[in-house]
């Protein structure tokens, strides 16, 4: 009996994030594999590190409006941080893994239009404020970015609003 092992396929500037397919919610993933994600995301959540609770404190105290920061959030086959779906935002704490892996989750969720904010923990543990002040200037340049798109869209339509 061999063993089979998952592997990594190289990051190739060259190639496409995939296409959207019928399944996984709208990405090409299996229904059972897609249970496991959200099951590992459940977990992650009962469990977190020292830095994404020091991030997650940091956030509540925070007046975001109508927006949240959703925390082990599943976007497609990742699982980030923290994410904001309305402004397309995911929050992403580096603690070690595959930079390969990394690189390739990142390109696919720009691919599909999330913008995905990178941090090492260390920066998180030692000065979580600035952190949480670029988040929260990405969610207002997002929100402004999405509302001049929509008002464009209007005055294109000769609509008003």
């Amino acid at each position: 009996m061999t063993k089979k092992t998952l592997s990594v396929r190289p990051l190739d500037e060259r190639s496409e994030a995939p296409e959207l397919q019928k399944r996984g919610r709208g990405w090409a993933i299996s229904e059972k594999r897609l249970d496991a994600i959200h099951e590992q995301a459940r977990r992650n959540r009962m469990e977190p590190t020292e830095a994404q609770k020091v991030l997650q404190a940091k956030l509540a105290e925070q007046e975001l409006g109508k927006f949240k920061l959703t925390r082990q959030q599943v976007i497609g086959s990742a699982i980030v941080d923290f994410a904001c779906n309305p402004l397309r935002i995911a929050v992403s704490i580096d603690e070690g893994g595959d930079p390969a892996l990394v690189a390739r989750r990142d390109k696919s969720l720009e691919a599909v239009g999330v913008r995905v904010l990178r941090f090492p923990a260390e920066r998180v543990l030692a000065d979580a404020d600035a952190v949480v002040a670029e988040i929260l200037a990405a969610m207002k340049q997002s929100y402004d970015e999405r509302g001049r798109a929509r008002r464009q869209h209007y005055q294109s339509r000769g609509e008003r609003r």
